[in-house]
């Protein structure tokens, strides 16, 4: 078990308002399990360039987890889905090729509205989602490997 974990914590923009509760909810949660945390944030304008960063930073031999979150909304278009599916395989090789953990925590829901409803739903999903991502930060940091 890692005695104190060194996090880094990538977040999208767009939709910044939702995806920062992410962010909330996984120091929340850390703070609930007593587990001392050392979390550094870096914001990028949207999730397609968060596996870059998530590699970058990976291979900086500074961190023991990355973790990922964005918000890729269908906007009438089809373009999203291409997004959120280059997104995972994005984070996926970052970890395969640097040995060290990503979690994701981005969504890609296909009947997202800007409306008061959505937007409430959202923004406690995401603290639930980052809570989701802290226990899962935690269960493979204590992994005897």
């Amino acid at each position: 078990m890692t005695d104190t974990l060194k996090i880094a914590f990538v977040k999208a923009r767009w939709h910044s308002d939702i995806v920062d509760q992410s962010l909330v909810g996984f120091n929340a949660r850390l703070q609930e399990a007593g587990r001392a945390a050392e979390v550094d944030t870096f914001d990028v304008p949207g999730a397609f360039e968060m596996p870059l960063l998530a590699k970058k930073l990976g291979a900086s031999g500074k961190y023991d987890a990355v973790v990922c979150a964005a918000l890729v909304v269908d906007g009438g278009i089809y373009r999203h889905d291409f997004v959120a599916a280059s997104v995972v395989e994005g984070l996926m090789r970052a970890q395969m090729d640097t040995g060290v953990p990503v979690f994701s925590v981005s969504l890609t829901p296909h009947h997202f509205q800007p409306s008061e409803e959505h937007l409430g739903f959202y923004h406690q999903h995401f603290v639930k989602k980052g809570e989701e991502a802290a226990n899962a930060v935690m269960m493979i940091a204590d992994l005897e490997v």
